[in-house]
């Protein structure tokens, strides 16, 4: 009886899937996968892996090139890049579409010899502050007047809602994307509060376009700055403060210690203006941060959860505004909290 309840058991014919619990386990995998994806989407683009940060002083790396190469020399540049039109001009330099090696590059070129002075100096800043943060130098020549950067298409971040407006971009114009980018220029902003040279300011934004204006859009959309001609050295060490420019600055933009604090009654004289440091960055942040996040779906979300830290920025007196880095911190615990706030909503949706 035994041997045959045994044989019995061996003889059973196995049970097929019922076709209803097969469905249930496609519709769970492609539940997983959609998980998955939405994981990759909600998280920024990535930043490319290669940057001039892993080039050695004197060699850089750009797009695809896997090896770094010295800075162009003048013979390479007047042989090498041929100069296609003129994009852009300033009181310095005037800055020309380029070709080398089949890449599209921007070669500048001084405007007059009076301003010689100024284009050596953005040169020696551009030469000194190398790292992700900064447009990539890809060569110069002083006995020219020229020099030779990374070309970037997108241009300045003046032309930001231009660009996420066109149909190709429309999957980066979210919140997400939108916060990395305001990331990025806060964590320009420390770089250059921790440089290599000290503590920088940068002068160069007496409104938000002309801030705009000194920064650029890579095409994986991450920031660099690109004009280091005006960056003061402050040294609280020595007590030495700067002051942006000769001329008196108004608006709401600039720090409150950037205005002539002697009353209308008393004509203007830069003498008499007192000077500053780095803290009227840290005022200006609320309001470029406020431009890169747009009226897209979630970014008042974001500036909700913003608020105190950008209030902290705004206080009247200097010393009592945060630091890049306790703002940079605190967007990347925004970005994070919100990121598993409304991954799990949009998952219980699926």
């Amino acid at each position: 009886m035994e041997k045959k309840a045994q044989d019995s058991r061996k003889g059973a014919p196995r049970r097929a899937v019922p076709p209803a619990v097969g469905l249930l386990l496609s519709m769970a995998l492609i539940n997983m996968l959609l998980y998955f994806c939405l994981d990759w989407f909600f998280i920024s683009l990535p930043r490319s892996a290669l940057d001039s940060a892993h080039c050695p002083q004197g060699h850089f790396r750009m797009g695809p090139m896997k090896n770094c190469s010295p800075w162009l020399s003048c013979e390479e540049l007047r042989t090498e890049v041929r100069q296609l039109k003129r994009v852009g001009e300033g009181a310095v330099k005037r800055v020309f579409l380029s070709e080398w090696k089949e890449r599209k590059v921007a070669l500048s070129r001084l405007t007059s010899l009076e301003m010689k002075d100024d284009f050596l100096h953005g040169l020696q800043m551009l030469k000194t502050l190398q790292s992700k943060h900064v447009v990539t130098l890809l060569g110069y020549c002083e006995e020219d007047n020229t020099i030779l950067t990374e070309y970037h298409p997108l241009g300045s971040l003046s032309n930001l809602e231009e660009t996420l407006n066109l149909s190709k971009y429309h999957h980066v114009n979210t919140w997400q994307h939108r916060l990395q980018l305001a990331m990025d220029y806060v964590a320009i902003i420390h770089y250059l509060h921790h440089s290599p040279l000290g503590t920088l300011v940068m002068c160069d934004s007496s409104d938000l376009p002309k801030t705009l204006s000194q920064y650029l859009l890579t095409s994986n959309f991450s920031v660099v700055v690109n004009d280091v001609d005006a960056l003061p050295l402050v040294n609280h060490s020595s007590r030495t403060l700067v002051k942006c420019g000769h001329r008196e600055l108004h608006g709401d933009f600039v720090a409150p210690e950037q205005l002539w604090p002697y009353g209308e009654d008393m004509p203007f004289d830069d003498d008499l203006m007192p000077s500053y440091d780095e803290k009227i960055d840290i005022w200006k942040i609320p309001d470029v941060s406020s431009f890169l996040l747009g009226h897209v779906e979630g970014s008042d979300m974001v500036r909700f959860h913003l608020f105190d830290i950008h209030k902290a920025c705004k206080s009247q007196t200097p010393a009592d505004r945060p630091t890049a880095r306790e703002i940079l911190d605190t967007y990347e615990k925004v970005l994070n909290l919100l990121r598993e706030t409304v991954m799990p909503q949009t998952r219980e949706m699926l």
